[in-house]
């Protein structure tokens, strides 16, 4: 180099960024947010994945191999035997992993067994209350077992068998001689153990699935495992190092299935990212103007400008993505002590993984290039009179039209997809609907919407904020201030409010379809089980017509209905209808009308289902024709149902009309609900109802009563979905903040003499102060409202492709509350640089221009 470095485009461009390091850190923030949760999420992995292979127990530590048999047979005794006298083997347990229905009860239940020698290094269960069986018919059951069947040692329970001809069933009653917990992680399930021989005796079984091998000392294990499958030919013989990290590897497999998700979230995240560093490079490019036009004046060409704009962009990613690398390691390693005071056993991650550092530190430097890219290029066309004037405002002086053009392109395109999709909605019992095909192209049509409130975002911002002026210009001087502030750069508006619109659009939808979702779990568990218990023949038919009365007289039960259906023709089509009272359905559940009301439903009116209310294109008022005994029976529509009715009915009309229709008058089933809350009431209610049915003039195994206990709910599954999603999609709310506060740190610099002469005209720092809060309170509010407007509808096109039967749900609440932190949050991210602006001298406003 024949000059010093700072005489070259490069050189100057270095020499800007240590004299004003401010705007270094005001491009890099939203990279290095970015780089903080990408990282962030590889070394959450990484402590998911010490956690539970710390936690995680399966094979016991003591088996040195694992036999398991090659073909469908199993390892009988003589194998087991055979294992045991092996030269190296110290001890030999076989596995047995079965279970049965068991007895004396209303309802049916089911027992997992498992053989276990309940002591000694090999076993998986230890005693915490009685004694572990020994000998035939004893077994030890986990806490969850007696929990659920309310047993302790020295009681029974009835197993119900195979017979040895495989058809009929043997009562094997068995004593529970204690009370044991299992050491495995994976046991989820109530089940019995016993030793192994005893075990297969007692189910009639010829062998072993799996028998776990100790050798003294370890290392024989090698020689030990050839003179098994010597001893046992075709056996299978593992090493238990390997059984254990193939169960651990499942174990983190099911685990990451949330970090899976994590990572279509962090997408948006980047993205959001990207265009808020889009921004911020191109407000200082804007900014540092003159600069530009002098190193034009004096012989820079276009080129050799955009090529050091972008080499600039290059360096600030890849310090931001190291700053966010180191950063998101530091709070790693801070993770589990804090939350070990809060009682969660979290474990230590691993060293920082090298390779996912340098992507991720490499990859945000991409991010920074993608960027810089289109601001850089605008920037060096700089024209060297510019080195005349003042720096600009940033805001473009080229005409729109083609941005506009573009985005009334990809907002028709967006119109187009939306009411394709809208006039191919799957309708009630479409079991041929290509649903992912359908959720596709609503998610192609809102990226086209968003791509459009990019492009037309300049043309929003000035109506919305017309709107907005009118309660704030009522605050005075600071309000109008405000919005005169944001209205005069409406590109500089847009560019940060589509960021926080990108953020609640994601977050709103997800919160209503969520919620929709939710609504329709309730609604399908209506159907399922619209009371605590019920009751059918086994072999169908109706029942006794008494029962209803004998369980009523029970004080442990309430609510106990008897409900008939029959069989009619509609249309040529056999239907079931009954005179279940949707009305007396318990509260809470979700059950609902989509037209009409359920409360409507008296004599000559009647409740259709939704697939049959599409089939005959019927709603709440129309005229129905069932046929009954050959007769035709005319209806009126009380209300439609948003899908299937319960219990599988398809009409539900008033008892009277039932009976008129020629039905049997014994119920065909009988609900029940239990008359005491919590666990102990619903124990109770189960003994009444088991006591009702026991002997042969109440059933005695022909009436079956289900337990609606016994089916595994979704609600909390669906919690943790919704809150896991709901915080990954506030990393772009975050990447959102930090572009108004980058923002509004630029925006303070650049209208220092605004600011300055406000005060010579005798407005106070305070004002001041609450005028630049609120500009970023509107951002929050411009970007709160673009984004509940774009993702509302798009909630409404996915619920109903998603589940035409489910009904959509807006949680107004929620998405007010939303709306509202985040304007005070985008509020509270221009403290700073309003503070900065409140200390803004008068005499800055007879002062030049930097």
């Amino acid at each position: 180099m024949n000059g010093p470095w700072r005489a070259t485009v490069l050189g100057s461009q270095a020499a800007e960024l240590l004299r004003r390091p401010g705007r270094f850190a005001a491009t890099g923030l939203s990279l290095l947010i970015a780089a903080f949760v990408v990282f962030g999420a590889v070394m959450a992995q990484q402590i998911v994945t010490a956690t539970v292979v710390d936690r995680f127990r399966g094979t016991p530590d003591a088996v040195s191999l694992v036999v398991t048999p090659k073909d469908a047979a199993d390892i009988g005794e003589a194998g087991l035997d055979a294992i045991r006298r092996t030269p190296g083997v110290t001890e030999a347990v076989g596995r047995v992993d079965a279970g049965t229905p068991v007895g004396g009860s209303a309802a049916e239940r089911y027992l997992a067994l498992a053989a276990d020698p309940g002591a000694g290094p090999l076993a998986q269960v230890r005693p915490v209350d009685g004694a572990y069986p020994s000998g035939p018919r004893r077994i030890a059951v986990d806490t969850r077992a007696a929990e659920a069947y309310g047993l302790a040692p020295g009681s029974t329970l009835t197993l119900l068998l195979p017979a040895p001809d495989g058809e009929s069933t043997r009562r094997v009653p068995v004593e529970i001689t204690g009370i044991v917990r299992s050491a495995a992680t994976a046991a989820a399930e109530p089940t019995g153990y016993a030793p192994g021989p005893d075990l297969l005796k007692l189910l009639g079984m010829q062998g072993y699935s799996r028998v776990d091998v100790r050798t003294d000392p370890p290392a024989a294990a090698t020689e030990a495992a050839e003179r098994i499958r010597r001893a046992v030919p075709g056996a299978v013989v593992r090493s238990g190092d390997e059984v254990r990290d193939e169960e651990a590897r499942a174990a983190v497999a099911d685990a990451s299935d949330t970090l899976e998700l994590a990572g279509v979230f962090l997408a948006v995240a980047v993205g959001a990212a990207v265009l808020v560093a889009t921004s911020t490079f191109r407000i200082v490019f804007a900014r540092r103007v003159r600069q530009l036009a002098l190193l034009r004046a004096i012989g820079a060409t276009s080129r050799r400008l955009a090529a050091a704009l972008v080499a600039e962009g290059a360096v600030v990613g890849l310090l931001a993505g190291a700053a966010g690398v180191l950063a998101a390691w530091g709070c790693a390693h801070l993770v589990p002590p804090v939350a070990g005071r809060f009682g969660h056993d979290l474990s230590a991650p691993a060293a920082l993984p090298p390779a996912q550092a340098a992507l991720t530190v490499l990859g945000t430097g991409l991010l920074a290039v993608l960027a810089v890219l289109a601001p850089s290029l605008t920037a060096s066309r700089v024209s060297p009179l510019q080195a005349l004037r003042t720096a600009t405002s940033g805001e473009s002086t080229v005409s729109g039209a083609g941005r506009t053009v573009l985005g009334v392109l990809c907002a028709a395109g967006a119109v187009l997809l939306a009411r394709q999709q809208y006039a191919e909605l799957p309708e009630p019992g479409d079991t041929a609907y290509d649903r992912f095909t359908a959720l596709t192209l609503v998610v192609v049509s809102g990226g086209l919407a968003f791509l459009a409130l990019i492009a037309l975002g300049p043309l929003l911002v000035r109506p919305v904020l017309s709107a907005l002026a009118v309660p704030l210009r009522r605050t005075g001087a600071a309000g109008r201030l405000a919005v005169a502030g944001v209205g005069g750069a409406p590109a500089r508006a847009a560019s940060v409010s589509v960021v926080v619109a990108l953020g609640v659009c994601l977050v709103g939808s997800t919160l209503t379809c969520l919620a929709s979702l939710d609504a329709y779990e309730r609604y399908k568990e209506t159907l399922e089980a619209p009371a605590d218990f019920r009751l059918y023949a086994r072999e169908g038919g109706t029942l006794d017509r008494t029962l209803a009365a004998d369980l009523a007289a029970r004080p442990e039960l309430a609510d106990v209905t008897a409900i008939r259906t029959a069989e009619v023709v509609q249309d040529g089509r056999s239907a079931t209808v009954s005179d279940l009272d949707l009305t007396t359905v318990r509260s809470g559940t979700g059950l609902t009308a989509r037209t009409g009301a359920l409360g409507r439903l008296g004599p000559a009116h009647v409740v259709v289902d939704a697939e049959h209310a599409h089939r005959l294109g019927v709603a709440a008022g129309d005229r129905v024709t069932l046929e009954s005994e050959g007769r035709p029976v005319r209806l009126t529509v009380a209300a439609t149902l948003p899908g299937a009715g319960p219990y599988g009915g398809d009409f539900f009309v008033t008892a009277a009309d039932l009976t008129r229709m020629g039905a049997d008058p014994a119920p065909t089933l009988i609900t029940a609900n239990a008359a005491a809350d919590g666990a102990e009431g619903r124990t109770r209610a189960h003994r009444a109802v088991t006591g009702t049915l026991t002997g042969p003039g109440r059933g005695d195994g022909r009436v079956v009563a289900e337990d609606a206990a016994t089916r595994t709910g979704t609600d909390d599954d669906l919690r943790t979905m919704a809150t896991t999603v709901v915080l990954l999609l506030c990393l772009t709310v975050l990447v959102a903040v930090a572009g108004v506060a980058t923002t509004a740190g630029l925006t303070v610099v650049e209208r220092r003499r605004e600011f300055g002469l406000l005060r010579a005209l005798g407005l106070s720092g305070a004002a001041v102060h609450r005028m630049v809060t609120l500009e970023c309170a509107l951002y929050g509010v411009l970007g709160g409202i673009l984004g509940l407007a774009l993702g509302v509808p798009y909630s409404w096109l996915v619920v109903r492709v998603a589940e035409t039967s489910a009904p959509f749900t807006v949680p107004a609440g929620q998405l007010a509350a939303v709306l509202a932190a985040l304007v005070l949050v985008t509020a509270a991210a221009g403290t700073v640089p309003a503070l900065r602006a409140s200390r803004t001298p008068p005499t800055v406003a007879v002062a030049q221009g930097d």
